[in-house]
């Protein structure tokens, strides 16, 4: 390679190596355990109050009512007068999740999904405990979520969390099968007659619920025309490595045709924005669950809120909280009434997209310095409906990812094999290129020219080993995203060590942290990633003074895919090893390669030659204008 090219590769490598380190998790997040574990109970409860409640849960064989004092007598004008009430809770659970009601509110309390488990999940005397093994996502230490929101025409500002609501149900405890449904309504009452009702209802096999709100004889009760359909509690953080998952945390809408995402970025301070006009959806998300909030008619929503907060933890732990709101007109009727579904589950693209609303915008598959529109296309049209048709035959996601490399390889092979031939051939012309230089060490200009002669007249491009590698760069952004944030993944075990695709593969912790970097432990698959991204290195870079890349490149990417899941890292490395393959055959099928001069050269000018032609015609223009002068 010549001098053009290897600043062309140094320039490919630092922007890969600075967008991998712009979108690497913060290393210094991953802790033992126990610390990891004190950052988690730093959210509103700890492991093990947890483990305790649910084991009370449990003894009494799923409490389906329990007493929790509401706020004293309070009045609240025209609205309602509060007076203290014993919590009812309803429990249903279908196939996908077991959902407890309070009547406090009228709302949702709490929420488990039964196909995914907690990072700290364990097993009492054999027997798992689904209470504290599933993954629950309502924050229900922060308050009840999904509430309505308003203020009266006489100035009280309501919030119907505050409120005992009335159940029409006379169970305490719904099974629904795969093709069942239930239907269950609260109601409360105002002093002036008029009553506000929830329906939920509720599916056998399905994530989300349909919900009604009807306000009936609520005319003249609401000022402003419109009252707010609250999310208040956010999402609970249920990773151990709260930092990354903060990291993927947001809340976001469909707006405007796109979706529009917040993200509170700054420790300690607060986001908000407001949005007016027609909301598709709302939702808010953790790494990968989120809970969403669809209109049947989204022509009636007037406007959308949002408010962030991102905040710090003991021991480098961080969480984000977000309050999403729809604001929905009130026509001041004697009836009106407004339908959604509420959607609390897995960020699954397969799930997300039978419901024909958009909501798979909010799988993220990543962007390439704001080259979305070319990633996203790519993992979601590509890359993901292969990786699921190799899993819908292979049961092993770590197989997968090796079948699945396999193939992304074969399919980039006219690519690499075209880089590696055009690399073949300038290290074949370095010779040439080194007498011209000695030849023409004074005259700069005439070397350049003559060294572009010499590309023509042997048919080389000196950009040809680098553009191939710029055109398979968006295919690896796109494979980065959806290998990052792939639920699929989560808590997927593989081989010996390997025991979730989605976490580093750690093998031994080091007890001290690499200035800069913030290491402290050790992943065996970058380790590997690494000696493969070396061995590759020194096959293709032969000039002695373009040596210390074939050090630093594989140092600086081992010490960032320290911190990055299993998944990742097993794909990159057996993407090199079959690259390392592919190499070597290449460089061993073409050793007789001898340059030969091709025919009609002028025709064959690459964008290089007509570049330095065009800056060689553009330099004696100038000499011309000077002389003229």
């Amino acid at each position: 390679m010549d001098r053009n090219t290897t600043i062309a590769f140094i320039l490919i490598g630092g922007i890969l190596i600075l967008w991998l380190y712009l979108n690497s998790p913060d290393p210094s997040s991953y802790r033992d355990k126990e610390k990891t574990q004190t950052t988690f109970q730093s959210d509103s409860a700890s492991a093990e109050k947890i483990q305790d409640d649910t084991i009370r849960e449990k003894s009494s064989q799923i409490v389906s009512q329990q007493t929790a004092p509401t706020k004293d007598s309070l009045d609240y004008g025209l609205f309602f007068t509060t007076i203290k009430s014993e919590e009812q809770i309803i429990t249903v659970e279908n196939q996908c999740a077991i959902i407890e009601l309070s009547s406090n509110g009228g709302n949702i309390r709490k929420y488990y999904l039964k196909e995914f488990k907690n990072w700290y999940s364990a097993k009492d005397n054999g027997t798992e405990n689904f209470y504290r093994t599933s993954v629950q996502l309502i924050n229900f230490s922060r308050g009840n979520a999904y509430n309505l929101s308003f203020v009266t025409s006489d100035g009280k500002a309501i919030n119907t969390s505050d409120f005992p609501f009335k159940s029409s149900s006379n169970k305490s405890r719904y099974s629904l099968s795969k093709n069942d449904s239930v239907t269950i309504t609260y109601s409360l009452k105002t002093k002036t007659g008029g009553e506000l009702k929830k329906t939920y209802t509720f599916y056998g096999n399905k994530y989300h619920i349909k919900s009604d709100i009807e306000l009936i004889g609520f005319n003249d009760l609401i000022s402003n025309n419109a009252y707010d359909l609250v999310w208040d509690s956010g999402i609970r953080f249920v990773e151990e490595n709260s930092v990354d998952e903060a990291q993927y945390s947001n809340a976001s809408l469909f707006y405007g045709g796109e979706q529009v995402i917040v993200d509170a970025s700054d420790i300690g301070q607060t986001r908000t924005e407001n949005y007016n006009g027609r909301v598709d959806w709302i939702a808010v998300r953790n790494k990968y669950f989120a809970a969403i909030m669809v209109p049947f008619n989204s022509s009636f929503v007037e406007g959308a809120y949002i408010e962030g907060e991102k905040r710090g933890y003991p021991n480098g732990g961080m969480r984000e909280f977000y309050s999403i709101r729809l604001v929905l007109p009130f026509k001041n009727t004697d009836y009106e009434k407004q339908s959604l579904n509420i959607y609390v589950g897995p960020v699954d693209y397969n799930i997300l997209s039978e419901y024909g609303q958009k909501l798979e915008a909010i799988v993220d598959f990543g962007s390439f310095f704001g080259l979305k529109f070319i990633v996203r296309p790519i993992a979601e049209y590509l890359l993901l409906p292969l990786f699921t048709f190799l899993h819908s035959f292979i049961p092993n996601y770590g197989l997968v990812i090796i079948v699945f490399s396999l193939i992304i390889k074969f399919v980039l092979h006219p690519l690499t094999k075209k880089s590696y031939q055009s690399m073949k051939k300038m290290q074949l012309l370095q010779p040439k290129i080194a007498e011209l230089k000695e030849k023409y060490k004074d005259d700069p200009q005439k070397m350049n020219k003559e060294t572009m002669k010499l590309y023509s007249t042997y048919g080389v491009n000196p950009a040809g080993g680098c553009f191939p590698l710029l055109l398979q760069m968006p295919i690896f952004v796109a494979l980065w995203g959806l290998f990052q944030v792939a639920i699929d993944l989560r808590q997927q075990p593989f081989i010996f060590w390997i025991t979730d695709l989605s976490r580093p593969d750690v093998i031994l912790d080091m007890g001290f942290k690499l200035p800069l970097f913030g290491i402290d432990k050790i992943s065996g698959l970058a380790l590997l990633m690494g000696i493969t991204t070396f061995i590759q290195q020194k096959m293709s870079i032969k000039d002695p003074k373009q040596q210390s890349l074939v050090y630093i490149m594989p140092v600086m990417l081992t010490l960032i895919f320290m911190a990055f899941p299993s998944g990742l890292n097993l794909y990159y490395f057996m993407f090199n090893l079959f690259s390392i393959a592919q190499q070597y055959y290449i460089n061993h099928k073409h050793d007789g390669m001898v340059l030969e001069p091709v025919k009609n050269p002028a025709k064959k000018k690459g964008f290089m030659q007509r570049m330095m032609a065009a800056a060689e015609e553009s330099a004696k223009s100038q000499q011309q204008r000077k002389k003229k002068k």
